[in-house]
């Protein structure tokens, strides 16, 4: 049991806001360590792992995808056509987003959207339309971040959920394996996805109604920048009246 003692490193490394990529990588060293193997076994294993999973690294080939698009305005006409459509508000957005991505999801398409390949090019950017749409100006920074979390969260809250309801999924057949061959069960892979399902219905539920409360909220924070605007525009003016 000494070897879960990595767990403890990479609790500490991220409770402590370490670089993920490092604290990830000393944790394997500090398992490899405690499992008795040696520094070279070490560095085989990391290179063994590697090589056979080079598939994670696919997403670097996005990203200069993603960049030539943004360059020749793909958020721009986004922006464009949720500002076309005008009863579409961010949390109704965001909320018809966490369906599609839940759904798309359950039928095992969890790489069709995510946080390079949609949400910044595309979802954050329409997000931030219908709120300034709404508003009738543009969003404060704070505003605007707080829109981004939003829609990140909608795609992560979305495949998360949606994911195990497909009886293909790693996780699925991880969870399967490692009890039957552990516990001498019979647990089928469709037992698990069956009983997702539930599950996905109330993150959606709940999760749906957070984004829906998120216009009220909008609405109250830029009444409040309104103001805060309007008392410093004011103190202005009463600065040079006085000069």
């Amino acid at each position: 049991m000494i070897v879960l003692l990595g767990v403890l490193v990479v609790i500490l490394g991220f409770a402590t806001r370490r670089n993920p990529l490092l604290v990830v990588g000393v944790a394997g060293i500090v398992t490899g360590l405690l499992g008795k193997l040696s520094p070279q076994e070490v560095l085989a294993t990391f290179g063994n792992s590697f090589a056979s999973s080079r598939s994670v690294t696919v997403f670097v080939i996005t990203l200069p995808v993603i960049g030539l698009l943004e360059r020749y305005g793909l958020q721009e006409q986004a922006r464009t056509l949720i500002g076309k459509l005008g009863r579409l508000t961010t949390g109704r957005f965001l909320a018809l987003y966490l369906l599609i991505r839940q759904l798309t999801a359950s039928v095992g398409l969890t790489s069709i959207g995510g946080p390079a390949q949609s949400v910044r090019p595309l979802i954050a950017p329409m997000a931030e339309a219908a709120a300034e749409a709404k508003a009738g100006r543009p969003l404060p920074q704070k505003l605007r971040e707080k829109v981004r979390s939003h829609a990140s969260g909608a795609d992560t809250i979305g495949v998360f959920f949606g994911e195990d309801c497909f009886i293909a999924i790693g996780s699925i057949l991880l969870i399967t394996g490692f009890v039957n061959s552990t516990y001498d069960q019979h647990l089928e892979p469709l037992h698990l996805a069956l009983w997702a399902i539930p599950s996905a219905i109330c993150a959606f539920l709940i999760h749906g109604a957070r984004l829906l409360n998120l216009d009220r909220q909008l609405e109250r924070e830029l009444a409040v920048a309104a103001a805060e605007n309007d008392m410093t525009a004011h103190a202005g003016l009463r600065t040079e009246d006085a000069k």
